[in-house]
């Protein structure tokens, strides 16, 4: 059994900015905030670390009841950017998620710095959430290593004491998605269809690196 965990954003979609879009606009309906975000990284982040640094950008103390609002809000959002801009699913996504999805060998999950709710409406507006029976999320932790660690349990509950960390599989876009695969001792699929350049991704070391999925059959040898 081989255990494929794939990143979304840069990896499988380009929602166009509508995450952070959401994220901004709940901070300025929730908090008046006025001025625009400059200066704090999303690329390989959890939801959660890029949100508690936007309540200190705006100067905005972070109580649980701010949270659970700001949440709710972002939710509320992001439907309408995502459906407002000119987001798309990367190249060779759909046929690879398809091949992979017909395999009894392999088991499809999301290790991804989104909110749990918020992968659930990207991956429903692009028509690509049936492929994925679990996931770790970004709503509770900062570190990503975290995330993933999170996501190897998930993975020892479907299949108890089957999980070979040799076919384990972490496949994203940024030096975070390779670190946090190293953190759990899974392989590291690189693709540079994000925000980094194939130069950067590979200075990084992964086991495996593709300039994008348009050669679906290359990447599924990975697993043949």
């Amino acid at each position: 059994m081989h255990v494929c965990l794939f990143d979304i954003d840069g990896t499988l979609l380009n929602s166009g900015g509508a995450g952070q879009a959401a994220m901004e606009a709940a901070i300025a309906e929730l908090f008046a905030a006025d001025r625009p975000v400059e200066g704090i990284s999303t690329a390989g982040r959890t939801d959660r670390g890029i949100t508690t640094e936007l309540f200190d950008y705006y100067g905005v103390e972070l109580t649980p009841e701010r949270w659970q609002q700001f949440v709710e809000c972002y939710l509320m959002h992001l439907p309408r950017h995502l459906s407002g801009r000119s987001g798309l699913v990367l190249p060779g996504v759909v046929e690879l998620l398809g091949a992979l999805s017909l395999r009894d060998d392999i088991l499809l999950g999301l290790l991804t710095g989104n909110f749990r709710d918020g992968a659930r409406l990207k991956l429903e507006h692009f028509e690509l959430a049936q492929h994925f029976r679990f996931g770790a999320y970004g709503d509770d932790h900062h570190d990503r290593d975290d995330v993933a660690r999170i996501a190897l349990r998930e993975v020892e509950q479907i299949h108890p004491g089957e999980v070979d960390l040799e076919r384990v599989w972490v496949i994203g876009d940024t030096p975070a998605d390779i670190q946090c695969a190293r953190a759990i001792g899974a392989k590291a699929v690189a693709v540079a269809t994000g925000v980094y350049p194939y130069e950067e991704l590979q200075a990084r070391q992964p086991d495996f690196l593709f300039a994008d999925f348009s050669d679906p059959a290359g990447v599924l040898a990975l697993w043949s």
